[in-house]
């Protein structure tokens, strides 16, 4: 495994980290002794960077990850995330009916404190807000976010899917790590003002969902998806978005095979070669795919490389809107 600094600190993470929620939450049937067998693939991997939230499965993903975490402490950097609930305690996706957003000093206080029970650890290396509430202003969150880290609660501030400007209101009030946002070949909303404004102030950024919710992989049977699987209510998975989005992955997954990679480790080596400030955090829960991304640092880009890419993502430019219309008015606050 590479290793890239965290911001400007000395944390060293693996370049590939990863991405827990679906061994427990949205993508279909779960199976715990997989995913613990997949955390302890991980560790033999390198990948020390693992990123979950307390409302994946109403934090039983949190739980799930305790067992491998806590008797491996010094080996993992540990990120967890706070602000969506649900109403009556009942777990659903981020776009579901009876689900909302807190960012309330009041509430971080409760939410930091159950998720360091989940983890059964003392400390989080990296704690995000989930999102920006725009009912709270920014400064107010990160102003109690930096309470746990005096209180050593928490190591490093984190936001997800924040706007340039709350994310220069937050870094005034306490320095801010990572952004953590969807960024793939697919999705590409931080590069211009967003990306811009992370390296103005030494932010690193966090992608997840780089392989496309599987969508870049050409492996993505979408009928086979379980009806519990939440990609099934995404624009991107039904009509004439889908139909793009497959031709698309077949003629990436032929670029991929004259690169002598699969079409996740060109798709993940792509976002690598955006910079090295860049660290993704690709979710699976599934040893084979774990091992498969975790070869991507491996694969190297020339210039010609990413402008043939480039040209293919212009051929097929009807990807669709990566979240409903009611999640979409959480990002880019």
């Amino acid at each position: 495994m590479k290793y890239r600094n965290l911001s400007n600190t000395t944390e060293k993470l693996s370049a590939v980290g990863l991405g827990c929620m679906g061994m427990s939450f949205a993508y279909g049937p779960t199976d715990d002794t997989e995913s613990i067998a997949t955390l302890h693939k991980a560790l033999d991997l390198g990948i020390n960077f693992w990123d979950t939230a307390d409302m994946y499965a109403n934090g039983l993903n949190e739980e799930l990850i305790s067992k491998v975490l806590v008797p491996n402490r010094d080996k993992i950097f540990i990120a967890t995330k706070f602000g969506f609930r649900f109403k009556d305690n009942i777990a659903g996706p981020s776009n579901a009916s009876g689900t909302y957003f807190d960012g309330s000093p009041a509430w971080i206080k409760i939410a930091i404190e159950n998720s360091l029970k989940r983890l059964k650890i003392d400390t989080i290396d990296l704690y995000y807000a989930h999102r920006v509430d725009p009912n709270v202003p920014i400064e107010e969150t990160v102003g109690a976010m930096a309470e746990l880290v005096k209180e050593g609660k928490v190591r490093y501030l984190g936001l997800s899917e924040a706007s340039a400007s709350s994310l220069r209101k937050a870094y005034a009030v306490h320095p801010i790590a990572a952004l953590q946002s969807e960024y793939s070949l697919l999705t590409r909303d931080v590069e211009g003002e967003i990306l811009e404004t992370v390296r103005s102030l030494n932010v690193s950024l966090v992608p997840y969902s780089p392989l496309a919710r599987g969508l870049v992989t050409n492996t993505l049977d979408v009928n086979s998806l379980a009806d519990t699987d939440f990609r099934k209510t995404l624009p991107r998975y039904s009509g004439e978005n889908l139909a793009n989005n497959q031709s698309l992955a077949a003629a990436f997954a032929a670029i991929a095979a004259e690169k002598n990679a699969t079409p996740a480790q060109l798709a993940l080596a792509w976002v690598l070669a955006q910079g090295d400030d860049i660290i993704p955090i690709p979710g699976t829960k599934k040893r084979k795919y774990l091992e498969e991304n975790a070869k991507a640092v491996d694969v190297e880009l020339s210039q010609i490389d990413l402008e043939e890419i480039q040209k293919l993502i212009k051929k097929y430019p009807n990807t669709g809107a990566r979240y409903t219309e009611g999640a979409l008015k959480l990002v880019n606050n």
